[in-house]
């Protein structure tokens, strides 16, 4: 079932994801809605997360905190349940990935806190209406993300690289994709790096870290925002006993909407 093909709404997609009916990447999923990035922690390790999302807004911008003991977020999606309503989870301990689940009813446990991070698939509607072509929609695959040489900000017990999705723009349109993204800043807000992937650590474009590759094309810069998984890679440098995500590109949809977020 393609994005086009789904229900409009939120809590119907969400529905489909929690009985198993469908299980896709989400972007161009209920489109003018804020689609978050998942990260949950045991609670002895949530206050420094925490800070670390406040120390590093950019690939973490928080949009709510779910306390130990609920899976409701009540304040992005009422009704909602965090443990079955994402489209695919990932399971890394002691900084390794070791499963990739579509539920976490085998893995929950009362004493895990929910984060849920904004999300770069969430401005790429208002991309759309100005007229930008999303590469990664066209050929119908994941946006293409890569671990960088860019380092966080650390907090605590956690520290690592930021991670970035990138996304073809042609030249003479990347001002306004600049003036676009920079109205989300709750979604990773304007790119944080323009051209030369090399120069921040990016070796070959061809290949990303997650997701799938996407065609450059001549008269085109790759332009990278930062991105909500860089949770991942901070977990695979800090090495934590347990953290759960969301599968890249396999977001949380919220009942919000982009215009909620956006900034005039």
């Amino acid at each position: 079932m393609t994005a086009t093909a789904l229900p409009q709404k939120p809590a119907e997609v969400r529905q489909l994801i929690r009985t198993g009916a469908w299980r896709g990447v989400t972007s161009g999923v209920a489109p003018g809605h804020v689609q978050a990035n998942l990260a949950i922690l045991p609670k002895d390790l949530a206050f420094d997360f925490l800070l670390f999302c406040q120390r590093n807004p950019k690939p973490c911008p928080l949009l709510e905190v779910i306390e130990a003991g609920s899976v409701e977020p009540v304040l992005t999606a009422p009704g909602a349940d965090i443990r079955s309503d994402v489209p695919g989870y990932r399971i890394y301990a002691e900084g390794q990935f070791s499963a990739e689940v579509p539920s976490l009813a085998d893995h929950w446990t009362d004493d895990l806190v929910s984060f849920l991070l904004g999300c770069s698939f969430s401005f790429e509607q208002a991309m759309t209406d100005a007229g930008i072509e999303l590469r990664h929609q066209t050929m119908g695959c994941n946006v293409p993300m890569y671990i960088t040489n860019i380092p966080t900000t650390p907090a605590g017990s956690f520290s690592g690289p930021m991670v970035v999705s990138m996304r073809p723009i042609p030249r003479e349109q990347i001002v306004r994709a600049v003036q676009v993204t920079s109205r989300f800043p709750a979604t990773h807000g304007a790119p944080v790096h323009i051209g030369s992937p090399e120069a921040i650590g990016i070796s070959d474009i061809d290949r990303p870290d997650f997701g799938d590759g996407v065609e450059v094309r001549p008269g085109e810069e790759p332009v990278f925002w930062a991105c909500g998984v860089t949770p991942q890679a901070v977990a695979l440098n800090s090495k934590p006993p347990l953290m759960i995500t969301h599968a890249p590109g396999h977001m949380f949809i919220t009942d919000q909407r982009d215009a909620d977020v956006a900034v005039l």
